[in-house]
């Protein structure tokens, strides 16, 4: 379901967001067994509050024939109200959250997601849906961020927040402008073959978030509480080896680190394959 009061401009991958609506909105209503009203807009619902150090936060990798990642947070009240339906408790806003809320509030949202996986099998073929906890706000930049609100005005309603990639996004607005294009095409020259260098176009104007990584090294949790100013965290890598850059967290390139014009910069030496993670 749409919220008929979002504004007419909204973002190419918005139909994306609505199959999340939707079936938000099939679990919570086959849970509860009532219909449960569940929107998908494109602004912030009026008094959604700020991210806080007690949200809880998900990321959603898409793998096969759709590909990118979604950060999905949910603000306490949220977690609570969620948590509440599939739980089959009684609504109640004063009630502590704990961390069995915290866990059926990702099982539900696991739950829409295999339901998404199905829902858009038509467009894209198969898709796979990782829905994983996070430790906070993804590192990437957005794309752009719409919301999921579930509930009726009267009551105080549940509130998820989806940041999606750059590369979901590019994805999605490529779905688009092909149907747009083949909707265009006359009967007559329906035979012919579309120019894919026109598709490309579209997206030459997508920025992506580059990342460096140097290497990796895996703490334990004494490790990580007992680091302080000055610590030094050996990698895995010697000087020498090559630094990859990830694009929305795959490998893209591997090169060597130069200095240009004063700043750090990267020499790609090797264009990572395709299925490379």
């Amino acid at each position: 379901m749409t919220d008929d009061a979002s504004p007419p401009n909204r973002p190419e991958p918005f139909r994306h967001v609505e199959v999340w609506a939707e079936n938000l909105a099939q679990v919570l209503g086959q849970i509860s067994g009532s219909p449960l009203a569940c929107v998908a807009l494109a602004e912030p619902p009026a008094g959604l509050a700020a991210a806080m150090d007690d949200d809880l936060w998900l990321v959603c990798t898409l793998t096969g024939g759709l590909r990118g990642e979604m950060s999905l947070r949910l603000p306490s009240a949220s977690i609570l109200r969620l948590a509440q339906i599939f739980m089959s408790e009684p609504p109640a806003a004063e009630a502590l959250l704990t961390p069995d809320h915290r866990e059926a509030a990702a099982e539900l949202m696991r739950q829409v997601a295999g339901l998404v996986a199905t829902a858009i099998k038509a467009p894209w073929g198969e898709v796979q849906l990782r829905l994983d906890p996070a430790a906070g706000a993804p590192s990437w930049p957005a794309a752009f961020t719409c919301w999921l609100r579930a509930g009726e005005d009267s009551a105080p309603p549940a509130v998820v927040e989806m940041h999606i990639s750059a590369a979901l996004g590019a994805a999605l607005r490529a779905e688009k402008a092909s149907a747009e294009e083949t909707a265009a095409v006359p009967a007559a020259s329906a035979s012919s073959s579309p120019d894919s260098n026109v598709k490309l176009d579209l997206l030459m104007d997508v920025e992506l978030a580059v990342t460096l990584r140097f290497g990796s090294r895996r703490l334990l949790l004494r490790e990580v509480l007992d680091l302080a100013p000055g610590a030094v965290i050996e990698l895995d890598r010697q000087v020498g080896d090559p630094v990859d850059a990830l694009l929305d967290g795959r490998l893209l390139a591997r090169g060597e680190v130069v200095v240009l014009d004063g700043n750090y910069a990267l020499r790609i030496t090797e264009i990572a394959p395709a299925n490379a993670v």
